[in-house]
């Protein structure tokens, strides 16, 4: 077990605390292991009847994935130690969506990258006025992982696709209205609620996150559904940004500015990704895409050189590789997503 996740059973509920603030409680090959090990421990524990996942410090619930790990193992090992904490963080997102009791995520703070893949698959998550949700990883020249390709896949109209490959935040009032939380409560009352779940009937955990939550503010995101959906309409990169080119307005101007210093790679394998998300009847099966996804672009040069940019220099001058949409070509994206050796396949627990 590591100290950055604290475990206990509080009454009848299991908690399981992130507690790395110092990273904004990014997730680490032991932390995910500490998870797997508690959900695992306690699915066939009667006494305990439902989970809570939640930080134990700090403003962010989980900023993702241990990324200057991951950049270490693609340029050090080949990307050996970046495949196997993928692998085994699937293995956590899938065992947390198949989870046969209930599991409330409080979202309460940054919910990026890993922090989704572990608030998604929970029957209730709760957002916060502290909510900040994003799939940043077109910055990163990573892809949109941990689920992405379910998740948002499954959005009201282009939204996913939206947020998949501009990487915007949204507050916890758009995440109630998008579906990405399923309630929105005021941070001052989440020690209630906690004590609550542990204490009360578990029929009764959406009537206490019910009488507790509060109208959120408007959002934003919802505002520009008309915008998003005309202009993110297509599944080819290169059509969304000539639709938006050809609109003067300051939102579309604003967003195709972003999109332009995304990595173009990325971009293609994520509208591929939700394309092909959307179609699958078996979350298993998304998993084992997006381990295929990531044991390949790990390696590629855009993820090397995203975290540089972003992470170590900070510069946020990347050099993307392929440079633009045009030069990511279909054989390059065919790569990516193809089948891997039998043995080496991403399987669930």
């Amino acid at each position: 077990m590591t100290e950055d996740i604290l475990v206990r059973v509080e009454g009848h509920a299991g908690f399981i605390s992130l507690n790395r603030p110092s990273a904004l409680h990014a997730l680490t090959l032991p932390m995910v292991h500490a998870m797997t090990e508690a959900l695992l421990e306690w699915r066939n524990l009667a006494d305990v009847k439902c989970i809570v996942i939640d930080h134990a410090e700090g403003r962010g619930f989980c900023a993702g994935g241990d990324i200057a790990f991951l950049r270490n193992s693609a340029i050090n090992d080949g990307g050996e130690s970046g495949r196997k904490f993928f692998h085994d963080e699937y293995q956590l997102n899938h065992l947390m969506f198949t989870y046969p009791k209930p599991v409330v995520a409080f979202m309460d703070g940054i919910c990026m990258g890993g922090g989704v893949g572990i608030s998604q698959p929970a029957r209730y998550r709760v957002a916060t006025e502290n909510t900040k949700f994003a799939m940043p990883e077109t910055g990163i020249g990573l892809f949109p992982d941990v689920g992405g390709g379910w998740y948002l896949s499954r959005l009201e109209g282009r939204v996913g696709q939206f947020l998949a490959l501009t990487g915007s935040r949204v507050a916890g009032s758009g995440c109630l209205a998008l579906g990405l939380a399923t309630h929105y409560l005021p941070s001052s009352a989440l020690d209630e609620a906690k004590a609550r779940i542990a204490s009360e009937d578990v029929e009764r955990i959406d009537g206490i996150l019910g009488t507790l939550s509060e109208t959120p503010p408007a959002s934003k995101v919802v505002e520009t559904l008309f915008q998003i959906n005309r202009h993110f309409a297509s599944d080819h990169f290169e059509d969304i940004l000539a639709s938006l080119e050809g609109d003067e307005s300051e939102w579309a101007m604003r967003e195709l500015a972003t999109l332009r210093t995304k990595s173009p790679q990325t971009c293609k394998v994520a509208l591929r990704q939700l394309s092909a998300g959307a179609a699958m009847s078996d979350f298993a099966d998304n998993m084992a895409m997006e381990y295929r996804i990531a044991s390949r672009v790990i390696v590629r040069p855009d993820f090397a050189e995203g975290v540089r940019a972003v992470i170590i220099d900070k510069d946020n001058a990347p050099n993307w590789d392929p440079a633009t949409p045009e030069g990511v070509t279909d054989d390059l994206i065919e790569a990516i997503f193809a089948p891997l050796p039998a043995e080496e396949e991403w399987k669930p627990l």
